[in-house]
């Protein structure tokens, strides 16, 4: 599949982040072609703050692995990871990641700052960004335009 593909792939998991009134943002990870696990944002459902799609997809992707490491991986995400998740795609030793949507206030792969010019890291992943990029960013603002309509009718957002 192509990286086109596997961002649709991430976009079905931001529509269910979504339907779940979570942020929506899907992740999935794939090594020689096959998915080893899949994400999507939960932090709210889940009360869990590191509930980030990156890192339910890189969970799963590691348990499938039975390793912590996932050398050769690629993930594809709908947005731009932010420092947390970037964090973790380092540790994790994922070789690429390819993001659609750039995150100018949080992405830590470029937009904000940049993770990978860090001093002393022993690992750099390689980045494509801007794959899908445009359905990616109408899912989110019409996830927070929806959000901000609510919220003026005093409805409870979550």
């Amino acid at each position: 599949m192509s990286d086109e593909d596997w961002m649709g792939r991430a976009l079905e998991l931001a529509d269910r982040a979504a339907g779940e009134g979570e942020v929506p943002v899907g992740a999935v990870v794939v090594r020689g072609g096959v998915e080893l696990g899949a994400g999507w944002n939960r932090p709210v459902g889940s009360c869990d703050p590191s509930a980030h799609a990156e890192i339910e997809a890189l969970r799963a992707a590691a348990r499938a692995a039975g390793n912590y490491r996932l050398p050769e991986a690629e993930l594809f995400v709908t947005l731009e990871p932010c420092a947390m998740c970037a964090g973790a795609i380092v540790q994790a030793r994922v070789a690429r990641v390819v993001f659609a949507a750039a995150d100018p206030r949080a992405g830590a792969f470029g937009s904000a700052f940049d993770l990978r010019a860090v001093p002393g890291l022993n690992h750099r992943p390689e980045c494509s960004a801007g794959v899908r990029a445009e359905e990616a960013s109408e899912r989110l603002l019409a996830f927070f335009r929806e959000r901000r309509r609510l919220a003026g009718t005093g409805a409870s957002v979550g």
